[in-house]
């Protein structure tokens, strides 16, 4: 990253260069959904996301798991049970992605009645800020 002198207006100006990394992954569309949703139940089974992520395919579902496994977002518990079992949980940097986006849901929050607010979530009552 470039240096500049500083100066006050200088103070204002971020370096967005780590964004490009981080929106190659949340920029996908159920990435956010997926890390809220798991982080919403603290561990969650594979059908169990696909009835609340409504609208998402079965093969999405798998390869955005998959995706935030291998970036170590995601922790994928397999039981050594019949029929098997799947959990998955987020982890430490799961959990720290999920406290980042907490303010821009604070934020789509507050625009109740624009496209930016629409919620399907089970978990939220709409009336309550």
């Amino acid at each position: 990253m470039a240096t500049k002198k500083s100066s006050k207006a200088d103070s204002r100006v971020i370096c967005l260069c780590p964004l490009e990394g981080v929106i190659d992954l949340i920029g996908k569309k159920w990435t956010l959904l997926v890390v809220n949703e798991i982080g919403n139940h603290g561990r969650i089974r594979y059908n169990e996301l696909m009835k609340e992520l409504q609208g998402i395919s079965p093969k999405i579902l798998a390869d955005t798991l998959k995706d935030l496994a291998k970036h170590n977002l995601v922790k994928r518990e397999t039981f050594n049970e019949i029929p098997p079992r799947v959990e998955y949980t987020l982890t430490k940097e799961g959990e720290g992605l999920r406290a980042a986006i907490i303010p821009i849901l604070q934020w789509a929050l507050k625009q109740k009645g624009t496209v930016v607010a629409h919620c399907s979530c089970t978990l939220i009552e709409k009336d309550k800020k």
